[in-house]
């Protein structure tokens, strides 16, 4: 969970770990803990249309979130990861979600989400640790706050791609030591701008960025293959950049 690239090294192919989304190793309340997903597994997910086991589901947190490659079912890192969530589930019912569950629901925001608010609010609250560039940083030790967008942080078929999930996760856990500093509409401007930024290409892309939209981004939270700042989002001319990660 917390040193994903260094124990599964085959499977991560960005600057991420577990960790990163799922804090205090996969513990801490409202932000995706394992203990309170294990428990409503196996269930069915719109995103892929099947009924998924909880190692399916973490599959596909390495396609997407990771910008890797999945682990086989059966392996080592996916019985790891389950054990481990099991472990923290025992004595939990199964079948219902538990409090702490996910991130919590987030209000909508009195003002439509802006970028040039978002991009002060970056600026002010997220750039000393993230980066001026939101390439991350990483020090000596390993220690590191992960990229938020560029060549190293998450593709566009990740969660935290989509507006909603993002400002929620950002609204309940950020920024880290002041949570719940940020009001809702900073949450949502914020996260806008977050996710107007370039990112990897999204693994489903099936060579049209307008139908890899109406197929998987069909929403308003997401803006893959919208134009931002003159660009397409989504576009595979457009490459991320690679950022400093000082």
């Amino acid at each position: 969970m917390t040193q994903t690239a260094t124990f599964a090294p085959k499977h991560v192919g960005n600057g991420l770990a577990c960790s990163n989304c799922h804090l205090d190793a996969g513990r801490k309340a409202g932000a995706a803990p394992l203990w309170a997903a294990f428990v409503n597994f196996p269930a069915f997910r719109k995103k892929n249309g099947e009924i998924n086991s909880f190692q399916k589901r973490v599959q596909d947190c390495f396609v997407y979130s990771m910008n890797g490659t999945p682990p086989p079912l059966g392996s080592p890192e996916l019985l790891a990861i389950e054990s481990y969530a099991a472990y923290m589930a025992r004595g939990l019912p199964s079948g219902i979600s538990p409090p702490g569950r996910g991130f919590p629901k987030l209000a909508d925001p009195e003002l439509k989400p802006d970028d040039v608010r978002g991009a002060a609010i970056f600026a002010e609250k997220c750039s000393a640790c993230h980066g001026t560039d939101g390439a991350g940083q990483v020090f000596e030790g390993g220690l590191a706050y992960p990229p938020l967008w560029g060549a190293r942080s998450y593709n566009w078929g990740a969660g935290m791609a989509t507006i909603d999930k993002a400002a929620a996760f950002i609204h309940a856990n950020m920024p880290q030591g002041q949570e719940g500093s940020l009001t809702v509409q900073q949450a949502w401007d914020v996260a806008t701008f977050m996710d107007g930024q370039i990112r990897p290409q999204d693994p489903r892309f099936d060579g049209d960025v307008q139908a890899t939209r109406a197929k998987h981004h069909d929403s308003p939270f997401s803006r893959y293959g919208t134009i931002v700042r003159g660009k397409r989002l989504g576009d595979p001319a457009i490459t991320p950049p690679s950022g400093s990660g000082n």
